[in-house]
């Protein structure tokens, strides 16, 4: 599990979250029960939905939770947090619940992705760590999923750990990136700590480096024979680059009996050069060999290539993928969605603004994901209250929360439950899949989608939609709250 082992992620924290944690000791709410949910309210690039992603490390994050010495003398010195928060700090520990959507599931505006239910103190003091992880690593899943769909079928590699923002943004970039459907990263420690697989040949330095083109390519297929991609584009793809290649590959891979071999341009006009390419391989007898392509692209381009009959078998994507450069923002929020009296008993509390998109859906809730039995396909999600329960064998009427006129009468459907226990009374409960079988869940849960949620432009909405009586808790809480 990667991790800096130099800092205390513990204080990877807003200040306000010891500020208030600080003031709910003193005022007496340290252990009043509270819930709060992470959700987000539009998706990135206007996509039709977002990929959650993230989970492991924020579970690696709460097991390691602890305040050092040094991190109770900082904030002693300070001078504003009483001894008796401070000795709180020292035995601090997390002892509450926490629900999440599986990583790798496609996941839609307003509804909870993660729940925590814990102690007040330390419900907010997660806040911070659970919005940046889920931020990044949604985006970048997000993004490269879009990314690996526009490539219809074909190998997606992420390139972008030279230009990602620091070097987490690389490690667990590359992390999402597989989560989202690439195939393999660069980043060799991303492969090392979390199984992404990794893979890369040569770069111009490499053609540079020898007195000939030819003697490079020569050289790297001798020295990797069974791994022979060969950098074209150096000097000139199609007058030296692609007759390199081949004169290297009948040399060196043909009295081998190797076939599997490859060509990549990193410039010039990809849609032109690599039909080209293909040709004079072609008649080469060079069938087999790949060509795969990089240099700033993204899924508008790659749609854009391969609609202009691109002959490309792989992409290597780099800076759009790994900064989510057209739109590197994730909006993740974490907002308070209810706490327990004394007696236990859940009191539903709400977040009021003159933007209608940033009213809260109030309450413990869970979501439901709603199938057609005989498609398979999503049909919409169904926010409730947390103790309703769906009878499958009777009839469930949805409508559109904000236009409740909108009815949809469903018979032959299937109920399932999105987020699952992630821990319990402070304990993991959850039994964490491996990465590989994270990214094939997650091809898995995006084919359940329709297309039309799936276009990258003015794609259809996806309805969630909330259960009647979660709708009549939100608007009483309204009314009360605009008579205050």
């Amino acid at each position: 599990m990667y991790s800096e082992e130099r800092l205390n992620m513990t204080m990877l924290c807003d200040f306000y979250e010891l500020t208030m944690g600080n003031g709910y000791f003193q005022k007496g709410y340290r252990d009043r029960i509270t819930y709060f949910d992470v959700f987000f309210r539009n998706v990135p690039d206007k996509g039709g939905f977002a990929i959650a992603a993230g989970l492991d490390q924020i579970i690696d994050y709460v097991q390691h939770l602890h305040f050092s010495e040094e991190d109770i003398d900082y904030l002693r010195g300070r001078g504003i947090f009483s001894e008796e928060f401070l000795d709180y700090l020292r035995h601090f520990h997390f002892s509450g619940d926490i629900y999440a959507v599986p990583e790798g599931t496609p996941v839609f505006p307003h509804e909870p992705v993660i729940t925590v239910r814990a102690p007040a103190i330390e419900a907010q003091l997660v806040e911070t760590y659970f919005l940046l992880v889920f931020n990044h690593q949604g985006l970048i899943a997000t993004k490269a999923n879009r990314i690996v769909r526009a490539a219809q079928g074909r190998t997606v590699l992420e390139f972008g750990s030279r230009r990602a923002q620091g070097a987490d943004g690389a490690v667990n970039g590359a992390r999402a990136a597989y989560i989202g459907g690439c195939n393999g990263t660069a980043c060799t420690i991303s492969d090392q700590l979390y199984q992404v697989p990794a893979g890369g040949t040569m770069a111009h330095a490499w053609v540079q480096m020898f007195d000939s083109q030819y003697e490079a390519f020569k050289a790297y297929c001798e020295l990797y024979p069974n791994n022979a991609v060969l950098l074209v584009d150096t000097y000139n793809t199609l007058k030296s680059g692609i007759p390199d290649a081949i004169r290297a590959f009948n040399e060196v891979l043909k009295p081998k009996g190797i076939r599997k071999c490859g060509v990549r341009l990193d410039s010039g006009d990809m849609a032109y050069l690599t039909r080209k390419a293909r040709q004079m391989l072609d008649e080469a007898g060079w069938t087999e060999c790949q060509i795969s392509v990089s240099n700033a692209l993204d899924e508008y381009l790659i749609r854009d290539l391969l609609l202009q009959g691109a002959q490309i078998d792989m992409f290597g994507v780099g800076e759009r993928l790994i900064t989510a450069r057209s739109e590197p923002v994730f909006g993740g929020v974490y907002k308070l969605a209810a706490v327990e009296d004394e007696q236990g008993n859940i009191i539903p509390k709400i977040k009021i603004s003159e933007n209608v998109a940033k009213i809260t859906n109030p309450h413990f809730k869970k979501t439901y994901r709603l199938f057609n039995k005989r498609t398979g396909k999503a049909i919409a999600d169904y926010i409730c209250v947390h103790d309703e329960v769906i009878d499958e064998s009777q009839p469930l009427t949805i409508f559109d929360p904000m236009a409740t006129w909108k009815h949809k009468t469903l018979t032959d459907y299937e109920a399932r439950l999105l987020q699952v226990p992630i821990f319990l009374k402070g304990q993991l409960v959850y039994q964490q899949p491996s990465l590989k079988e994270i990214r094939d869940y997650c091809a898995r849960e995006v084919d359940t989608l329709w297309d039309e949620v799936k276009r990258f432009d003015n794609p259809h909405t996806y309805y969630v939609d909330l259960s009647k009586r979660l709708w009549d808790i939100k608007h009483e809480l309204l009314e009360e709250n605009s008579c205050s």
